[in-house]
C-alpha cells in the first residue's frame, strides 16, 4: 500500500514536470513567432528603440541622407544633447525626417534591438532601405506590442513606402491624421498631413491633394499656436506645395 502510494505520487510529480516543460515550450515558440512577448517585469517603457526615417525616394541632403535608417535604443535618445543626424538640415528642414519611437513586439523589430543591444555605444547602427520595408511591412499587427506602435507604424509606414508603395504609404499617413489623439502621436499629424499633400501631388492626385490642403487649414488656421501646431517651417513648406499644385494644373490647363 504504502510502495504503491509513493510510486503513485512520485508518476503526479513527472507528469506535472513534463506538463510545465510542455507549457514553456509552447510560450518560447509563441515568443519566436511573435504573438506573445518575454517582457523584462521591470521594463515599464512605451518605447525601447528608434527609428530615424526621411521619405523614401524624396531627395535628402547629405546629413539627412547619412542619417536615414539610423536605429537607436531609447536610452541613448533619452540622453542630453543627442541628435540623430551629424548636423542641422542642409536643406533647411524641407527633408522632413523624423525620430520616430517603438516598443517593437514583432520579430523584426525584436531583431534590430536585439542587434543593438549587442553593438557597442560607439556604433551607429543603420537599416538599409529593404530593412525599413520589412520592419514596417512585417506582421506588427499581431504582435503584443501593436496597440502601442500602432500610429508610430503607420508613420514609419508612410515614409518607409512612399517610392515603393503609394497607396499603402497615404493610407500610413491618413491614419496618423485621423486616429492621432494623444501627446504621444499629435506630434506627428502636421508632417502627416505635409508628407500626404507632396505624395499626392506628385503621383497626379491633384483634387486629393487640394482637399487635404483645405482640411490642414480648417484644423491648424493661421492664428493657431502651440505644441502641436505647425511652425513657421512647416507653414512655408504648405505654401510651397500649394504653389506647385497651382503651377502643375495651370499647365495641365495650357497644355
Amino acid at each position: 500500500m504504502g510502495d504503491g502510494y509513493v510510486s503513485l505520487e512520485i508518476t503526479m510529480y513527472v507528469l506535472a514536470i513534463v506538463a510545465l516543460l510542455g507549457l514553456w515550450l509552447f510560450h518560447q515558440a509563441q515568443v519566436r513567432a511573435g504573438r506573445i512577448l518575454a517582457v523584462d517585469l521591470f521594463d515599464r517603457s512605451l518605447v525601447r528603440m528608434y527609428v530615424y526615417a526621411a521619405p523614401q525616394g524624396t531627395t535628402l541632403c547629405t546629413i539627412c541622407g547619412q542619417a536615414q535608417g539610423r536605429v537607436f535604443l531609447s536610452t541613448k535618445v533619452d540622453k542630453k544633447g543627442f541628435s540623430p543626424t551629424d548636423g542641422p538640415c542642409e536643406a533647411q528642414g524641407h527633408c522632413q525626417g523624423y525620430l520616430i519611437g517603438l516598443y517593437g513586439g514583432w520579430a523584426e523589430a525584436r531583431d534590430v534591438v536585439a542587434r543593438l543591444q549587442r553593438s557597442s555605444k560607439k556604433t551607429v547602427v543603420r537599416l538599409s532601405s529593404d530593412e525599413l520595408r520589412s520592419l514596417v511591412t512585417g506582421e506588427w499587427g499581431k504582435s503584443v506590442s501593436a496597440n502601442t506602435d500602432r500610429l508610430n507604424v503607420h508613420m514609419l509606414e508612410g515614409l518607409c513606402l512612399e517610392a515603393a508603395d503609394a497607396d499603402r504609404a497615404a493610407a500610413g499617413y491618413r491614419h496618423v491624421i485621423e486616429r492621432a489623439s494623444d501627446s504621444r502621436h499629435l506630434g506627428f499629424v502636421v508632417p502627416a498631413y505635409l508628407r500626404l499633400i507632396d505624395l499626392l501631388a506628385r503621383t497626379g492626385c491633384e483634387e486629393e491633394a487640394s482637399k487635404a490642403i483645405e482640411q490642414f487649414e480648417r484644423r491648424f488656421p493661421a492664428h493657431l499656436s502651440g505644441s502641436h501646431a505647425p511652425n513657421a517651417d512647416q507653414r512655408k513648406i504648405l505654401e510651397e506645395e500649394k504653389s506647385l499644385l497651382w503651377t502643375r494644373r495651370s499647365l495641365k490647363v495650357s497644355a
